[in-house]
Formats: C-alpha cells, sequence, structure tokens
C-alpha cells in the first residue's frame, strides 16, 4: 500500500504504527511541519521522498505531539494531562537498555505468545492475566496515543519514551490515561482485559525508529 486516506480519529503516530514507519519519516514524505496537524480525507503517502522543505523545523512555542483528528478546529491542549488514576508507580525489577531507558514488565503474568520477526501476527509479546488486573508503563514516558481506532488492538495504549522508542499496550478493559499524560515507569495506566481478542490478555510491543523488536531483548 503506498497511501493511507486519514479517518476521524487518527494521528500520525497511530498511522506510522499502523503500518511500521517512523512518524519523522511519514512527515517529511508528506511535508507535514510539527505539530503534524492532519485532518479527516486527507491522502498520506507512505513511501516517496522526504520533501524539500524548511517547513519541517519545529517552530517556536507550539506542541511537537501529532494531535488527534478533529473535524473542527479545537483549543491547543495542554502539554500534559494528569492520570486519570492516582495509583503511584510501583518498582519492580528494571533493566537499563544501550538508548538509557530504563525498562520493567508492564503486567504480571505468564508469556503466552512470543515475538516472531517475520509473522505480522507476533510483532510482540502476549501476557496473560484476569480482567481489571493492572497494566504499567513499561518506562517513563508520554501517552501518544489512546484509543481504539488501530484494527486488531482493542482499546490501545502508544507511549512515546524517546524519539527512538516507543511502546504499545493492546485490548485492555479500560484505559486509566489520556493522550499527552506524562506517564512513570510502573504507574499503572489502564485495566487489563480482551478488547480486540478471545482472551483476557495483554499485547505488548516495543517499536525501534518504527520497527517492531523483542521485548524480551530489553525487558528483565
Amino acid at each position: 500500500m503506498r497511501f493511507h486516506t486519514v479517518s476521524r480519529g487518527d494521528t500520525l503516530y497511530s498511522i506510522a504504527w499502523r503500518y511500521g514507519r517512523d512518524f519523522r519519516q511519514l512527515a517529511a514524505i508528506n511535508g507535514i511541519a510539527p505539530p503534524y496537524q492532519i485532518f479527516p480525507g486527507q491522502h498520506l503517502k507512505l513511501v516517496g521522498r522526504a520533501l524539500a522543505t524548511t517547513s519541517l523545523a519545529a517552530p517556536k512555542n507550539t506542541r511537537k505531539t501529532p494531535r488527534r483528528v478533529s473535524h473542527t478546529a479545537t483549543k491547543p491542549r495542554p502539554k500534559a494531562v494528569k492520570s486519570l488514576t492516582s495509583s503511584k508507580p510501583r518498582k519492580p525489577a528494571s533493566r537499563v537498555s544501550s538508548s538509557g531507558i530504563r525498562w520493567q514488565w508492564p503486567a504480571h503474568g505468564k508469556v503466552i505468545s512470543r515475538f516472531q520477526a517475520k509473522n505480522p501476527l507476533r510483532k510482540g509479546v502476549d501476557i496473560a492475566g484476569q480482567k481489571g488486573e493492572s497494566v504499567l508503563a513499561a518506562a517513563n514516558g508520554t501517552v501518544i496515543y489512546a484509543g481504539s481506532a488501530l484494527r486488531g488492538y482493542g482499546k490501545l495504549l502508544i507511549v512515546k519514551h524517546n524519539d527512538e522508542y516507543l511502546s504499545a499496550y493492546a485490548h485492555n478493559h479500560k484505559l486509566l490515561v489520556r493522550e499527552g499524560s506524562e506517564v512513570k515507569a510502573g504507574q499503572r495506566i489502564a485495566e487489563l482485559g480482551s478488547s480486540g481478542t478471545d482472551r483476557n490478555k495483554l499485547h505488548f510491543e516495543i517499536r525501534r525508529n518504527g520497527q517492531p523488536v523483542d521485548p524480551l531483548a530489553y525487558l528483565p
């Protein structure tokens, strides 16, 4: 596929996630400057050369997180939104990657499906659990997507840890944080569930520059 037609609820991040692209690459290909606003019906190129434009440099005093599509203009969001839960971050075992990110497990349960590099259905790991159990942020970051617009993921959260790494938490029963929320490693961000799948489990992914990587190579 070479093009994507933007639907209501899409963000540049969610579109990049769907096609395994880096959001910066999509922005460059389509000449979209920060804060990466897109609109319903817009046709985005998924492949091609970056457009030769100086507008991709971040302007001053603007929000850098891609915004959710809306049919009407909205007021700028605050830089951070408080979590919907008052739960304090937990402090289980963690592992520091070469990028400096301190990773920890996003749920307490048995791994029932592992990552396979060439299998489009196994882009991460599945962790078994009971409905309502805690889903935890695997590392410090900012929530850049919270919704259910990505087919096959159910109620999904995507967290940006830095310009290189993102993580995703899928099939949740309930989301406890909003887009724009700053989260800490071990913070309860969702309730485990079965949205978009046939059993209660957490599907967890880590992506580096838009590409899925094996979470077990990063988790303690």
